[in-house]
């Protein structure tokens, strides 16, 4: 992996993938894509890991996608080189993702951390889809997501005019779980990582995929979804577990199965 860095046991059942283009403020190019897609399939292949932590360096997260690499693009080409492809394959990781963002989350990065389940940010982060100054507009979720999370008024007003927002506003807006000062939030990451960790794998997946489904259907057909969810847990050794746990008034022993 060129820029990519991978610790598949950073601490017990959490891996953590670090983007790693320093000089280019974490810029996505296709390979880091591609790069990125290729780990999460594997690491959500892997029964030891339970929770995934996404992070880059307390500088950025990830700038943006790489200009360069699209500046002499036609429509054509781009459509050739299919790059959201990779986008969509990343957005069907089955395990809990969070990102530890510091730094710039702008354009691709606002969107690849938004395509995580939750965010920890520190106070120096910055989020935002500045495509509008390049003339041209978010493409890997940003319209979608970011209206999802803080409403059509103020997505409206980050993708139109392309500012940033800082840590607090991003949290204000519901867009991230919580800021910490930069030296812990990697570590406040973890922290959440390993709270979630300590769960049934087999309920955090299904449950993460509950809750995704909100997003993409009616209300009726969401609920049925949650349902058919709800029963599969019990076809799982962890619901047995769990249940006898509370029920003798111990801590759950959960082995994913």
């Amino acid at each position: 992996m060129e820029f990519i860095k991978v610790n598949p046991s950073y601490q017990k059942h959490i891996a953590l993938i670090e983007l790693n283009r320093p000089k280019e403020l974490n810029a996505l190019n296709l390979q880091l894509m591609q790069e990125l897609r290729d780990v999460l399939k594997e690491l959500d292949q892997d029964e030891s890991v339970r929770v995934i932590v996404l992070t880059g360096n307390e500088r950025a997260f990830a700038a943006g996608a790489d200009i360069k690499q699209m500046a002499n693009k036609t429509t054509i080409d781009m459509l050739m080189v299919d790059q959201f492809s990779t986008w969509d394959q990343i957005r069907k990781t089955r395990k809990p993702l969070i990102a530890a963002v510091s730094g710039f989350a702008l354009g691709g990065g606002c969107e690849l951390a938004m395509t995580c389940d939750m965010i920890v940010a520190s106070e120096t982060a910055k989020f935002g889809q500045p495509e509008i100054k390049i003339g041209v507009m978010p493409g890997a979720g940003g319209t979608q997501r970011l209206t999802r999370a803080i409403g059509k008024a103020r997505a409206m007003e980050l993708v139109l005019t392309g500012k940033f927002i800082d840590a607090q506003e991003a949290l204000s807006f519901g867009l991230i779980n919580k800021v910490v000062p930069v030296e812990i939030y990697l570590a406040e990451a973890m922290n959440l990582a390993n709270e979630i960790a300590q769960m049934s794998p087999i309920a955090a997946m299904l449950a993460k995929e509950s809750v995704n489904r909100s997003f993409e259907t009616h209300l009726d057909e969401g609920l049925h979804f949650e349902r058919k969810n709800f029963y599969l847990t019990f076809s799982s050794e962890d619901q047995k577990e769990g249940m006898k746990a509370f029920i003798e008034k111990r801590k759950p022993n959960y082995k994913g199965k």
